[in-house]
């Protein structure tokens, strides 16, 4: 690519002093004035493409061995390089940011996933402005760029209506954007975002859609838009797909096309894809499965049912995986139609993290279960086995399969210690500058060596200053050189690995780990202290899958290396570690403030949408209400109800996984708590909501005592009490990472059947509704604290 050009250092270019006035009439100016523009690209500068999949392991994609097909990651293997020794973070957000920033998660505040934040330096996860992305840089550079599919990355309290949205994909450097802001998302019913504008489909899974798809098909009419418009500027597209995150929703001729070819079981499949990862030269004929993970039991011990319902979780996944990587497919044929794709670095990464072991030893058909320490009953999953994919599913898969899509190495997402959670293939396509087709590539790299490596090949110097704020030092390094020599020598000598508590130093061949906790126990109750945990030692070069612990024979290389990870620990913001998941995710147990921060009351108008969790009022684990101001329509009545015109939803926050709506049917007012789809408490009024105006109130006194209980719930229509009843169990931690709270309908999926998937926007007119929290203790206190009428909630359920 030759010498890097000068002027690329700051971003964006500075502007021109004031230009000075050169004849008294415009006929008399001879020099035209051209306003200064923006840096233009290098000349003979690539396209760039990185294409994201989650929650894939190592020995997933058949291009690595694994069994799901995934013949477009194939194809381009064959005419490109494979990596196998690329690693990511362990968990997606981390993944996500180091990938941008070229910096460690830690260092730029992303110890864990933004809705996992607290108040320590590393972990806050906001992207310090030091820390500019690879977005940012490029279009500095003259690309055009567009990202699609999951963000994961702006902090969660910034996801709303007013921002600010310097975090947000277009804040960060990207032209435009089109997908979803949090961890995952509903394939079927997606609630997205064009830019910084809520949008939802306009098709439905009956018309065929699927989120997979809808992505693509943006992606590929922005590439067309852009080479029409700007051929000779090069672009980089970010497709983050949410595929194979959980929901594991796919249509069922793909995982049909699976069907019985798991019934062998999670075993046997690791001895089949390590067989087939030799074959391919992506682990040394030496390499040995390491241990199996404690806890997790071999196929030979479950009981049919398990097994049935195991084999159809991993047809799902793996029909759910073919088919992400069919719109893979469509997209680079998109590329190869516009002759774009031979002149496009194309890094296809398969997967942030390893396939996840959240699934439990059961696995689930409601994924968010399972966060909160929830187990499935596999006798009650079997009668909802041909609903696994679908609309009315939410599905996670076993870890015994997490542990044979992360074949041959040690466990799984979360554990940043063993390869299984930090170790993905990666495979790199780019005709026009890799000579060699279908090599394989050994060095020891990290997903912070992505952005270095795509300046060096676009022939772009990291800049000094971006926005006006001096950059920190980007601490991947490029893995240009391999490109050209498979021998080239290992430029990552040292990498630190840490995520909930779970940590590891790789340095010059050796590795040292210590796992503090297990994946499927996100709400653990040991108590486990980080000085009690015990470290393992492996050496890399002679041992590809930590199959061997060289921990007794070599205590002083253990030592060492433990320094070490003190030393690299506290140079990237690492302490204070967290062992801590799904607690995290409450702001008040985390210790973080959300948008709202102490408020205790909140007025929406009619008609205010896609409210994030971190950004309503928080009422789990507290006593709160919810008053709605509506007016009744003067209609026909409604068929069978006598007197009313009143259909709908008042207001109702998450779906049908987990949530609560306050609305009307049968021109009733009605409340109802939805327990993780597990069970559903309704309080119904009495009587018929006249034509005019009325106030709906819900009143919920949570019994206190700790996180999760139960209250009493009282539905008041214009002062008067309608009806009562009892929540049994409540939600402790978050209702949904895709739903929202939304005012006047109920987006997405429907928190109760009572009403439809979609047409349940409330018939009359909402003018406003209220929540008032309990502004006392919220990690499980009585619900008396000061300026609540807790009184009043004793009054009325007292006069039942």
């Amino acid at each position: 690519m030759g010498e890097f050009e000068a002027g690329r250092h700051v971003l964006p270019r500075p502007e021109p002093h004031r230009p000075v006035a050169t004849a008294m009439g415009i006929g008399d100016q001879r020099a035209p004035f051209h306003p200064v523009g923006p840096v233009p690209p290098p000349a003979g500068a690539p396209n760039v493409v990185i294409v994201l999949l989650d929650d894939l392991g190592f020995g997933t994609s058949s291009s690595f061995g694994g069994p799901c097909e995934m013949p477009t990651a194939e194809r381009l293997a064959a005419d490109g390089l494979r990596y196998t020794r690329f690693h990511v973070t362990a968990l997606c957000s981390p993944t996500r940011q180091a990938l941008l920033t070229g910096r460690n998660h830690h260092s730029v505040g992303m110890g864990g996933t933004t809705e996992m934040a607290t108040s320590a330096p590393g972990y806050h996860g906001f992207r310090p402005r030091s820390a500019a992305t690879i977005a940012q840089i490029l279009q500095g550079n003259g690309y055009s760029t567009a990202a699609f599919g999951k963000w994961h990355q702006t902090p969660p309290r910034e996801i709303s209506a007013v921002g600010p949205f310097d975090r947000w994909p277009t804040g960060e450097g990207f032209d435009t954007f089109y997908g979803f802001m949090g961890a995952e998302m509903n394939h079927w019913y997606p609630l997205l975002y064009q830019g910084t504008t809520p949008v939802e489909p306009e098709r439905r899974p009956e018309d065929g859609y699927h989120l997979s798809e809808d992505l693509v098909d943006h992606a590929i009419d922005w590439v067309r838009t852009q080479h029409t418009l700007t051929p000779d500027r090069p672009f980089f597209t970010y497709l983050a797909l949410g595929a194979a995150h959980a929901p594991l929703h796919v249509g069922p001729e793909w995982r049909e096309k699976y069907r019985g070819r798991f019934d062998h079981g999670w075993d046997r499949q690791r001895e089949l894809t390590l067989e087939r990862q030799k074959e391919l030269g992506v682990v040394p004929e030496s390499t040995e499965l390491a241990s199996w993970a404690e806890g997790v039991p071999h196929w030979d011990e479950l009981t049919g049912t398990q097994r049935r319902l195991a084999a159809r979780f991993m047809e799902t996944y793996a029909g759910f995986t073919e088919h992400a990587d069919a719109q893979v497919g469509r997209f680079t044929a998109a590329l190869d139609e516009l002759g774009e794709l031979d002149n496009t670095l194309f890094l296809y990464i398969l997967g942030d993290n390893g396939a996840s072991g959240e699934g439990g030893i059961e696995g689930t058909i409601v994924e968010h279960r399972l966060g909160h320490g929830v187990v499935d009953d596999p006798e009650e999953m079997i009668g909802h086995l041909d609903e696994i994919g679908g609309p009315h599913s939410y599905p996670i898969a076993p870890a015994g399969w997490a542990l044979a899509l992360n074949t041959p190495f040690q466990w799984t997402k979360q554990v940043a210690s063993h390869l299984g959670g930090t170790r993905d293939g990666m495979i790199m396509h780019w005709p026009r500058g890799i000579d060699e087709r279908g090599g394989l590539r050994h060095q020891f790299h990290h997903v912070i060596d992505v952005l270095p490596t795509v300046l060096d090949c676009a022939g772009i110097p990291a800049p000094f200053s971006v926005d006006g704020v001096p950059q920190q030092p980007i601490e991947g390094t490029s893995m240009r050189e391999t490109l050209a020599d498979p021998r080239a020598a290992e430029r990552r000598r040292t990498q630190y690995f840490e995520m909930c508590g779970n940590r590891g130093i790789y340095h010059e061949g050796w590795m040292a780990v210590t796992r503090h906790g297990v994946p499927w126990e996100m709400v653990p109750a040991h108590g486990k202290r980080f000085s009690d945990d015990v470290w393992e030692l492996y050496d890399l070069e002679r041992d590809w899958s930590q199959a061997h612990d060289l921990a007794a024979a070599h205590p002083e290389k253990l030592r060492e290396l433990q320094e070490l990870f003190l030393i690299e620990a506290a140079k990237h913001q690492v302490f204070p570690l967290d062992d801590r998941v799904t607690e995290r995710e409450n702001p008040a147990v985390a210790g973080r403030i959300d948008l709202l921060g102490d408020r205790s009351s909140v007025t929406y108008r009619g008609g205010m949408r896609r409210f994030t969790e971190e950004t309503t009022p928080n009422i789990k684990n507290r006593s709160h209400s919810v008053t709605a101001d509506i007016n009744v329509p003067d209609v026909p009545d409604v068929p069978g109800v006598p007197g009313s015109g009143a259909e709908g939803v008042l207001i109702a926050q998450g779906g049908r996984f987990g949530g609560w709506s306050l609305y009307v049917v049968g021109g009733r007012p009605a409340y109802v708590y939805n327990y993780f789809g597990m069970e559903l408490y309704t309080v119904r009024g009495a009587e018929a909501l006249t034509p005019g105006r009325h106030e709906v109130r819900l009143e919920f006194e949570y019994d206190g005592g700790g996180l999760g209980k139960g209250g009493g719930a009282t539905l008041i229509v214009d002062g008067a009490k309608q009806a009562t009843g009892r929540v049994e169990r409540t939600i402790p931690y978050y209702f949904s990472f895709d739903e929202t709270l939304n005012v006047g309908v109920d987006l997405s999926t429907p928190v109760t059947d009572d009403y439809p998937v979609i047409d349940n926007e409330f018939t009359g007119v909402v003018h406003t509704v209220r929540i008032d929290l309990d502004p006392g203790d919220n990690t499980g206190g009585t619900g008396d604290g000061p300026g609540f009428d807790g009184g009043l909630y004793r009054r009325v359920l007292g006069a039942q």
